[in-house]
Formats: C-alpha cells, sequence, structure tokens
C-alpha cells in the first residue's frame, strides 16, 4: 500500500490536516487490511484498494475535525453502523486520545473492526456487535456518528439514547436532504451543515449537525 502515500499525502495537505508519518503508515495499514478482508468478507461494495483510499479513508478524513467541539476534543463518539469502520477508524487514528466505540450488528463486520483495532494496536477503539436500539452503554456519547447509515429521522429515533444531554448527531450525507431536515422530530434541531470539499470527490458532501432545543 506504499504506492497510495503520495495521494494521502495531497489529500490530507487539501484538508488541512498534518498527518504525522506514524498516522500514514497506519492509514495505509488500515487500507490494507480492508482490501484484504473485503475480498472474503463483503465489508464493502468497493473492490479496488485505490478507490478505498478516496471513498472510505480520505472522506473519513474530511470530518475528522468537524465532529466536536476542537480537534483536541477527548468526549466519546460513538460511529453508529460502522460496517468497514468509516468514519470511525479513521478518526480515532488521528485523534488517538479520544474514546471512540464502532457499533454494527453485523459479526463479520464487527470481528474485522476488532482485528483492525488489535492488529493496529488503537487502543482508544471499543468495538460493539450490537443493533442500536439494543445497545445500553454505561456512559453515553458526546457525539454519535453515522456515514450513509440512515435517514436523519431514523438515525435520531434509533440512537436519541445513546446521547449525552448536550452531545450532538453528526451525519455524513451527500446532497443536502431537504426531504429528511424537514422531517426531523420536535425537539432536534439543525446546528450547522458543513459543505465538506473532499478532494478528488467531484459529488456534494455534506456533514450535518442536530442537537437537542432543550
Amino acid at each position: 500500500m506504499e504506492q497510495f502515500r503520495p495521494r494521502l499525502q495531497q489529500a490530507a495537505e487539501q484538508l488541512n490536516l498534518d498527518l504525522s508519518e506514524a498516522q500514514q503508515d497506519t492509514l495505509l495499514a488500515y487500507l490494507d487490511l480492508f482490501a484484504r478482508w473485503n475480498a472474503a468478507y463483503n465489508l464493502s461494495a468497493v473492490r479496488d484498494p485505490a478507490e478505498m483510499l478516496e471513498r472510505h479513508i480520505i472522506d473519513s478524513l474530511s470530518v475528522v475535525n468537524l465532529c466536536g467541539t476542537s480537534a483536541d476534543d477527548t468526549s466519546p463518539l460513538i460511529d453508529v453502523g460502522s460496517g468497514g469502520g468509516v468514519p470511525g477508524i479513521p478518526l480515532a487514528i488521528v485523534h488517538p486520545h479520544r474514546p471512540i466505540s464502532l457499533l454494527d450488528s453485523n459479526g463479520k463486520k464487527s470481528r474485522f473492526q476488532f482485528q483492525v483495532a488489535s492488529q493496529l494496536k488503537l487502543a482508544n477503539i471499543d468495538v460493539v456487535n450490537q443493533r442500536v436500539e439494543a445497545y445500553q452503554p454505561e456512559q453515553k456519547y458526546a457525539g454519535v456518528v453515522s456515514r450513509a447509515f440512515a435517514s436523519l429521522q431514523d438515525m435520531v429515533a434509533g440512537s436519541e439514547h445513546l446521547l449525552a444531554p448536550e452531545g450532538r448527531f453528526y451525519a455524513m450525507k451527500g446532497k443536502i436532504p431537504e426531504d429528511e431536515l424537514s422531517a426531523l422530530p420536535k425537539g432536534i434541531k439543525v446546528e450547522r451543515i458543513h459543505a465538506l470539499s473532499v478532494p478528488g470527490c467531484d459529488a456534494e458532501r455534506h456533514l450535518i449537525v442536530l442537537s437537542r432545543t432543550d
């Protein structure tokens, strides 16, 4: 995967991310594991490692400093419907002091996440193999993030019990889903919509930040 380092470095510069050499090494090792496990476990419809880098890792890097109050936020975050570990694993690599849970009901995907966390020594990752509505954490999360997991309405309904009182939802979307925004339940407001400039991606990308009104 060393051949992808220049592209990763270029994308990080475009995103104003200062990735250390060790973080680059870990992201590339994650890409390698993703590509190898995907052949047997069908983690993603994307098969080409170069495309995985663009559509999964670089896309995830576009939000790593937007899912909290600051780049050095250490409050716990949960990635709901994490699948192959995006955006949770890139978030954990860039912010190693932030506790990040990866939640998925698919056992194969959770096993892959556990393998990545173990092999790459990502001590801040906690893998949760449960359905979102069944998971009852001891500590609520400051942030619930999802990437193409569900509609905003379903995301809020399914995971609001995971969120701390002052917590926020972070939903990675393509175009701004006006119909989903208008269907948000009472008590939930749109705090901010970030237009994302994802290197190498011409399609619209947005991060929608939701919070409680009370």
